[in-house]
């Protein structure tokens, strides 16, 4: 498709800008490894060692691999952390399974995650699970041809919002766009094989679920062999240096469910705009919520200092928090979304009915010929009263307006445990 041949030219960075950065960033490290006379070499990692990174898209992973016999029982990030804040500047530390670290070089386009791993041969080696980094990378190596493919979902993926494996995305990981790519053998397959997956069946049964495992190393029977808690996804992805995980377990339905419906909408009408992330446009809302009947509601969001993904994951926690309430509270959304700039800087946003809730809502309780639980539902509501053989009540709201419980939450403990200052306006 000419097309994807345009879009894949717009995706490719400028080569040798790149390496001659990185090149710069390693021998740094490598050199101040041997003055400190740790045996270990850094090396490239991620989609930057894959070949598979998108221009203007410049996190860049860095894998430290120390020697295995020396070093398996020690503490690699404390070594590793000794070594770069002897060499660079804004050294930030990670905590994680094995604590690792970000680096941002001056020119602020860089961003660096410098990841400290034992240098294995085989995933038997490995202490943590990130040692296994470095084999996945290599797997990926194994596939030339689809490099280009991968730059394609990845891409997709990105505009759409479904790319990440972050606690506050919960998305497709990188691991997972390369995996699945290559499973169907490029991006338009990937997409079409979408459409068919397998989506979950209401009653748990295990077979109604998408399983994808490029060895067959389960025999089809991946959902049974596997701890149920590693199953829980969308769909289910053997990851084919260790098959006894699931790569894609961090992956919603949400996510799931949009990536299909982007999917569906690229193959019947493909179009550039596919690829290119869209900037949130209040207008657009506020214009989408007036021919919708609807009313805009905006909260901005200050968020609280700490790990990319923690932070994330307590503004996400939060805006679901106010969400649920005006559920609750019987408030009918037409819409809703977030953005935060992951740093300070975040939008809630909310498109509810324009009409403001009735001031009294009725309850309907038991049969009156069920006593027990007509005899409970008169000592919660004092004024019930007897219709057509049932029970019923009618209560006044406390809220009719969803800014003013919007105004109610967000002063509420829970949500100031989750960021740093919070404030509604109106559309």
């Amino acid at each position: 498709m000419e097309l994807l041949k345009e879009v894949l030219a717009g995706l490719r960075p400028d080569e040798k800008k790149v390496k001659k950065e990185i090149d710069v960033t390693l021998r740094k490290l490598n050199s101040r490894l041997r003055k400190a006379k740790v045996k270990a070499k850094a090396v490239t990692g991620g989609s930057i060692a894959k070949g598979t990174f998108l221009e203007g898209d410049y996190d860049c992973d860095i894998f430290v691999k120390f020697n295995l016999k020396k070093y398996k029982d020690r503490d690699l990030s404390k070594i590793l952390e000794s070594v770069l804040k002897k060499s660079f500047k804004n050294v930030e530390k990670v905590h994680g399974s094995r604590d690792y670290f970000h680096l941002d070089r001056e020119s602020r386009e860089f961003r660096y995650e410098i990841v400290p791993v034992l240098d294995i041969r085989k995933t038997s080696e490995a202490v943590n699970v990130t040692d296994c980094s470095p084999l996945h990378v290599s797997w990926v190596n194994k596939f030339p041809k689809m490099k280009g493919e991968i730059m394609l979902t990845k891409a997709f993926m990105k505009a759409a919002g479904t790319y990440g494996a972050e606690s506050y995305i919960k998305g497709f990981s990188g691991h997972v766009v390369d995996i699945l790519t290559i499973y169907y053998g490029g991006f338009m397959a990937l997409l079409k094989a979408s459409q068919k997956w397998k989506t979950g069946d209401a009653k748990g049964r295990k077979e109604e679920k998408e399983v994808i495992d490029y060895y067959n190393k389960h025999k089809g029977k991946a959902l049974f062999n596997l701890n149920k808690s590693k199953t829980e996804s969308a769909i289910v992805v053997i990851d084919p240096i260790q098959p006894d995980r699931n790569a894609a377990a961090a992956l919603n339905r949400e996510k799931f469910d949009v990536f299909r419906k982007k999917a569906s909408e690229f193959l019947k009408n493909p179009s550039k705009r596919f690829f290119l992330a869209e900037k949130l446009d209040i207008e657009r809302l506020r214009l989408d919520a007036e021919q919708g009947k609807g009313r805009l509601i905006l909260m901005d969001a200050e968020a609280k200092q700490g790990k990319e993904d923690v932070v994330g994951a307590k503004l996400l926690k939060a805006f679901e928090y106010i969400i649920s309430n005006l559920k609750q509270g019987d408030f009918v959304i037409i819409n809703k979304g977030w953005e935060w700039d992951r740093a300070k800087r975040a939008l809630f946003w909310v498109i509810v009915d324009a009409k403001d809730l009735p001031q009294t809502k009725t309850y309907e309780g038991p049969p009156v010929k069920i006593k027990k639980h007509y005899d409970n539902f008169r000592k919660i509501h004092k004024q019930a009263y007897e219709k057509g053989g049932r029970v019923f009540a009618d209560e006044k709201r406390e809220f009719t307006d969803a800014k003013d419980l919007i105004s109610k939450l967000i002063k509420e403990e829970y949500i100031k445990n989750r960021v740093k200052s919070i404030s509604g306006r109106g559309g």
